[in-house]
């Protein structure tokens, strides 16, 4: 399975939320990463992100089962 995307390093405003995805109307996905994060956490963003991604989560409706099954 091949995942197109695109990765945008932004400045989140909150501090709480450090990555989202949005998908594209081309069929891929923008992944949003805050920029303030250390290297090595925006890897570990981008890989969750990418379980999700992977997992299919968009098409899933239970969002702590979802959380639950990406941090495992």
């Amino acid at each position: 399975m091949s995942i197109d995307y695109q990765i945008q390093l932004i400045n989140f405003p909150s501090g709480k939320v450090h990555e989202a995805v949005t998908p594209n109307e081309d069929g891929s996905f923008t992944i949003f990463i805050d920029k303030r994060l250390t290297w090595e956490a925006q890897r570990e963003r981008f890989l969750h992100v990418m379980k999700h991604l992977y997992g299919n989560d968009f098409e899933k409706e239970d969002v702590q089962k979802i959380e639950s099954e990406a941090h495992k």
